[in-house]
């Protein structure tokens, strides 16, 4: 009898002492269904959109992606993966916004090779000098041949 109390005392002593660990942070990093940069919910199935964490709409459904602790301090309380920073120090995007073609910084470094390492323009885009801060390098295939200039050298009325 006295054993059984001694082991049930030392598993007692084990499990509280686990308890109190430190757990080590979950990864949550994970491909959205855009194939962009992703927030893994608890329930290690559901991937949120980077740009839908913190968006004050609860996506994952214990809404792990809207807790203070995630996002009480933007940028700086959000993991890393989630962020991209833009050229301005100041500035920051979330990185699904990386490389969508769209000048989501202001000053393009989102979508410049050099800085966010973007693919060349994709299937869906046209490659020039846009005219509008809106695009960087390329603009939507859709604007071709619309009657209004989007890039500078009119290539998009005549070229594309």
């Amino acid at each position: 009898a006295v054993v059984a109390l001694l082991v049930l005392a030392a598993a007692l002593a084990l499990g509280l002492a686990l308890a109190f660990l430190p757990r080590a942070p979950v990864n949550r990093l994970c491909t959205a269904p855009n194939n962009k940069t992703g927030f893994l919910c608890d329930d290690r199935v559901t991937c949120v959109p980077a740009s839908w964490v913190c968006d004050r709409h609860s996506n994952c459904r214990n809404g792990e992606d809207e807790q203070e602790q995630l996002c009480g301090d933007l940028p700086h309380s959000l993991p890393g993966y989630l962020v991209f920073n833009c050229s301005n120090p100041r500035s920051w995007i979330y990185a699904d916004q990386r490389c969508n073609g769209m000048n989501d910084c202001g000053d393009c470094s989102d979508e410049a090779w050099s800085s966010a390492a973007c693919p060349p323009c994709g299937q869906g885009w046209w490659s020039c000098s846009p005219v509008h801060y809106e695009f960087c390098s390329c603009i939507p295939r859709r604007l071709c041949r619309d009657g209004i200039q989007h890039c500078w050298d009119w290539s998009d009325e005549f070229g594309c």
